[in-house]
């Protein structure tokens, strides 16, 4: 685990965790041979569920499940987040691939005082097929990625949304790592799915690869930094509860109360949200009017 202490006496920090690999199978066999809980591959066995589930039921009870004073407050299901997510992922996916992600505020007591955290991951599923003498047989190899927690005082946690999501987007990975672990991650899932004990090759692969970075690799990397930018942006915004428009008049974004079906402007940079999508406000009115569009 990662902490960022932003402000001690109030407890407020940033924490990263470890990803979370798991395997399933419909296999009886295989599962017999390694059951609920045991480690098939480096991955534990357990099947995969939604994302607010599993940060529920896995990941708050394993890094905040000892804490005194522990309760869920508050739940959310982020589909913005996992669809990003699934489309910069750095390892390909390899055949059926779905993605879920969430955030879930829990509550609990530290250094004598009750603090507020919010916990987001995104579940990454992938499926392979494979051949069984009593029927189709499915490999899921699954992770609950992406794992990130806002903490503070009760009470004080949204006010900090935009101190937190600038660090969220200042990370930066180290691009001769991220080749290399892209690669074996690659590899990895491949010899599992195959069931291939020997992990050799992986060495020799390391050995090869060596610094050079490929051209895709690259263009992943650049892909999940310009991820984090967006949804660094939509965490913010969410939080301070206000949406983004295009203004054409201005040919600028600007940010206006969240909620609203439909915003205007006008060339004196007033605007109107309103829920009525036939309101005009052009109608009666000496000013010309310009709806905007949500980015």
């Amino acid at each position: 685990m990662y902490e960022v202490v932003v402000n001690k006496i109030q407890l407020e920090a940033f924490e990263a965790f470890p990803n979370l690999p798991f395997y399933w199978t419909n296999n009886p066999m295989l599962t017999m041979s390694f059951p609920l809980g045991s480690v098939y591959y480096g991955n534990e066995v357990r099947p995969p569920g939604p994302a607010v589930q599993v940060l529920r039921e896995i990941v708050i009870p394993r890094y905040r499940g000892q804490v005194p004073g522990f309760q869920v407050i508050d739940q959310e299901n982020l589909p913005t987040l996992a669809a990003e997510m699934q489309a910069s992922s750095p390892v390909a996916p390899t055949h059926l691939t779905s993605a879920d992600g969430a955030r879930v505020r829990i509550q609990y007591r530290k250094g004598g005082q009750t603090v507020e955290e919010d916990v987001y991951g995104v579940v990454e599923v992938s499926q392979q097929p494979g051949p069984m003498m009593m029927g189709g047989m499915q490999h899921i190899f699954w992770m609950a990625d992406y794992l990130f927690s806002f903490r503070a005082l009760a009470g004080h946690l949204d006010r900090l949304s935009d101190v937190f999501t600038s660090m969220v987007r200042s990370f930066r990975l180290n691009p001769g790592w991220y080749s290399r672990y892209s690669q074996v991650s690659q590899t990895m899932i491949q010899n599992q799915m195959q069931q291939i004990r020997h992990v050799g090759q992986i060495s020799r692969m390391i050995s090869r690869t060596s610094d050079q970075i490929s051209d895709m690799v690259m263009d992943s990397y650049n892909e999940r930094q310009r991820t984090l930018d967006r949804l660094s942006n939509q965490f913010s915004q969410a939080i301070r509860g206000v949406d983004e428009y295009h203004d054409p008049l201005g040919d600028r974004n600007v940010e206006l109360p969240g909620g609203y079906r439909q915003a205007w402007a006008n060339g004196l940079g007033e605007y109107i949200v309103t829920d009525d999508v036939t309101f005009n406000p052009n109608v009666g009115s000496t000013q010309n009017w310009e709806p905007l569009e949500r980015q």
